[in-house]
């Protein structure tokens, strides 16, 4: 039998998280675990879920095959709660990962990310997360790649990606699957069934900001706080 390691992910941020978590299919989830929280019922290819009401939260569980067996996160999306005056501890309690997502079209949710960040490191601690620079398809971008540095500070890993155009999807999973595994050889065998992108990304857009990406690593830190977006 397949070996299958489930954790808890914990997805937050104001970056259209659901939109992220909803791209990926349950028609990928083979072979199925009840430990994952999968509904067998549903074979439509629809995004699967279970909302748990007494914390205003849907789960998604988003199963990978790799070369090291299954692994399952069960995405904790908060589905809007955090509008309504923050999130509860119990949102975050046993996070075993997590991510914080921003809108690169909203400096307002880069400054969050700080606020964010905090409320996952007192509940969780010492846990892996990745920070993901959202709507990087969109030409009207307000925070430039070379302005993220907070990752740096914090020693988190930064993926910037396409919700809706499927861009980078995998690489915040894979990141986070090999630093709970503990190996850096883990790889993706199969690539997830994605709904259809929504739009397409601009080639020549997109090797610009890895090219900025790539730049920024080797850049000084600034002084202050991410001041000047």
């Amino acid at each position: 039998m397949e070996n299958q390691a489930t954790f808890k992910l914990v997805l937050c941020g104001d970056g259209g998280t659901t939109t992220f978590v909803k791209r990926h299919l349950t028609a990928s989830v083979s072979p199925i675990n009840s430990k994952c929280m999968i509904n067998t019922d549903n074979h439509t290819g629809e995004f699967e879920k279970k909302y748990i009401a007494t914390l205003g939260v849907e789960v998604h569980p988003l199963t990978f095959h790799t070369n090291f067996g299954t692994i399952c996160f069960n995405v904790w999306d908060t589905a809007g709660q955090e509008k309504f005056g923050g999130l509860r501890d119990g949102y975050y309690i046993q996070g075993q990962c997590g991510i914080i997502m921003f809108d690169v079209t909203s400096r307002i949710t880069y400054k969050n990310v700080p606020n964010w960040h905090r409320d996952l490191e007192r509940v969780c601690e010492n846990i892996p997360i990745v920070l993901c620079g959202n709507k990087v398809d969109v030409k009207e971008r307000k925070v430039k790649t070379g302005n993220v540095t907070f990752h740096r500070k914090k020693n988190l890993q930064y993926f910037e990606i396409s919700a809706k155009s499927n861009y980078n999807f995998e690489k915040p999973f894979l990141w986070l699957a090999r630093k709970l595994v503990g190996n850096q050889s883990l790889e993706f065998v199969a690539a997830p069934a994605l709904a259809p992108p929504e739009v397409q990304v601009d080639q020549a857009l997109i090797a610009k900001y890895e090219e900025e990406l790539k730049q920024a690593a080797n850049a000084p830190l600034p002084d202050e706080d991410d001041a000047d977006l």
